[in-house]
This record gives C-alpha cells, structure tokens and sequence, in this order.
C-alpha cells in the first residue's frame, strides 16, 4: 500500500482508460515472458563493447519476439483503437488505418 501511496499520481492515470485499454497495459504474463526472453539472449550475450551495441540486440530481440507471437490477446485490438485514438501521433504504419484505428 505504501508504495501504491508512494507513487499516486503514476498510478491515476492508469485507471482513466476504459477497462481494455487497462488490460492491454497491464499483461503480466506477456510482460513477463518478454523479461525472460529479454535475459536469456542478454546473458548468452555476455558483455556489450558499448551502449550501441546493447541497444542494438535489445532492438533485434524485441522485434524478434513480436514476430514470433501467432496473434494477439482478444482484447488487443480494441486497446490498440483506443491508444491510436488517443496517441494519434505516435500511431503509424501498415496495420493502422489513416484515422489512426485499426484496420479490420
């Protein structure tokens, strides 16, 4: 409780999206699944000679791991309406419409 106290007005706006939008934030075991994979290529690695280099295979490791997911959760799609709705500026590519909404 204390750090749910701590750090109110960090949690606040978690709770002004609609209940997918929240869902689609708050995927522990997806979050978690990427904190595994992200160690284990990390740890096979070793050492990094600098930052670049670091940022560079955590670069390919995340785009490695959306490209192994066969389909999103149920829910995602609408989450993603929403934040595309709402971040209409962050909002680009094939699988977005030009309203920033997903494409059916």
């Amino acid at each position: 409780m204390a750090s749910w106290r701590r750090a109110w007005e960090q949690v606040i706006p978690f709770f002004a999206y609609p209940l997918e939008g929240r869902r689609g934030i708050d995927t522990p075991h997806a979050i978690e699944s990427l904190n595994v994979q992200m160690r284990k290529i990390i740890k096979n690695r070793g050492h990094f000679p600098n930052d670049e280099a670091a940022t560079k295979l955590i670069d390919w490791a995340l785009r490695h791991s959306t490209a192994k997911r066969k389909r999103p959760p149920v829910f995602w799609k609408s989450a993603l309406n929403q934040f595309a709705s709402r971040y209409a500026d962050r909002f680009a590519g094939p699988s977005v419409g030009t309203a920033g909404l997903v494409k059916p």
